[in-house]
């Protein structure tokens, strides 16, 4: 697959404060051959950035043209460590990513500050047990904040792909959810990835735990794909009625964004297929407009989810789209959009001083 040549775009609002409190590091090279073959298409969408560690997206923020001051790494079951066990080993992603970290920390790099917020994993099925790890966890790094453990599932197979499904209504599970108040004893967050049918799952999380501060990744990712496809205008309001009751949760936050995953099909085609910024704010706007409707400007931050979302928008192509959108939000409500929820939320503040 080859990307389309655009011409670059001129940078809009260049000095508004960014952090980016969604993003990955990996290197997949050594796992594709383990996925089934015919890979699915979602697999596929990855293969051309299987290798994206600190080299690859320093240079992409650093090229973009717009002023990402901070990132926060979201766990993506990259560079575990083995040797620690099955359950301990996502404690090596923590602890390499904090090498990032320190290496971007050392100004050497460039003025962003990469990876100052940092979400792991663990297994919450694991009930109470899973509070062994959250604390090696926050052993394992300073800016480590909470866990993404991700529920997303469909009984259309071809929705994710089969690697990627997790069991049916997870966040429901009473051994989940055993570990998941191990949390709030720890005060750390949580990241929950679900797609749009499953909204209501997240719902019944945060009113189960309104003390825990959860983040409700991607919009709560809008369905285009396999048997959605053609559908997102129909199920556009059953989207919009579930994120506006989830809105009413006062300790969940939303990201906006990941619209430019192949699984969204905003827009269809890919990798990077040529839409501008223009045409992706068109696609994006009633999606973002009603986060912000439900969450308000306080409750709601911007993510490039990147390099997933490079499917269909390059990394400043993706920030102007934001921009266009948000042209009439006042400065403060920017600055709270781009930057100081995210901070606040993931306890990064610094980075703003």
């Amino acid at each position: 697959m080859t990307e389309a040549i655009l011409e670059p775009e001129a940078i809009l609002e260049p000095d508004l404060a960014i952090i980016d409190p969604h993003h990955h590091l990996w290197d997949l090279r050594p796992m594709l051959p383990m996925f089934p073959t015919p890979r699915h298409r979602f697999i596929e969408t990855l293969v051309p950035v299987a290798h994206y560690t600190f080299d690859q997206f320093s240079a992409e923020v650093a090229s973009s043209g717009h002023n990402v001051i901070a990132t926060v790494f979201m766990e993506c079951g990259a560079f575990y460590n083995g040797a620690y066990g099955d359950a301990l080993k996502p404690v090596g992603e923590v602890e390499f990513v904090n090498g990032v970290a320190a290496q971007s920390a050392s100004g050497l790099y460039g003025k962003t500050r990469l990876c100052a917020g940092i979400v792991g994993h663990a297994d919450l099925t694991r009930g109470s047990a899973a509070g062994e790890v959250l604390d090696a966890l926050m052993a394992a790094s300073p800016r480590f904040r909470g866990i993404r453990h991700q529920g997303a599932w469909d009984a259309d197979p071809e929705v994710l792909g089969p690697p990627f499904h997790a069991p049916p209504q997870l966040y429901r599970d009473a051994t989940f959810r055993e570990g998941f108040a191990e949390l709030g004893k720890r005060a750390l967050s949580f990241d929950a990835w679900i797609l749009e049918p499953q909204i209501a799952d997240v719902i019944d999380l945060a009113r189960a735990f309104p003390d825990v501060p959860i983040c409700l990744d991607h919009c709560g990712t809008p369905l285009g794909c396999a048997s959605y496809a053609g559908r997102l205008e129909e199920r556009f309001s059953i989207w919009r009625d579930a994120i506006m009751e989830l809105g009413k949760c006062e300790n969940v936050m939303v990201k906006l964004g990941g619209l430019a995953m192949h699984n969204c099909a905003l827009p269809e085609a890919g990798p990077a297929a040529g839409a501008g910024s223009e045409e992706l704010a068109r696609l994006w706007k009633p999606y973002v407009e009603t986060c912000i409707e439900a969450f308000g400007t306080d409750r709601a931050m911007f993510e490039s989810n990147y390099p997933v979302d490079r499917w269909g928008a390059s990394y400043p192509v993706l920030w102007n789209a934001f921009k266009r959108i948000t042209a009439g939000a006042s400065a403060e409500e920017k600055s709270a959009l781009y930057a100081g929820n995210a901070a606040r939320f993931y306890d990064i503040e610094q980075v703003l001083a």
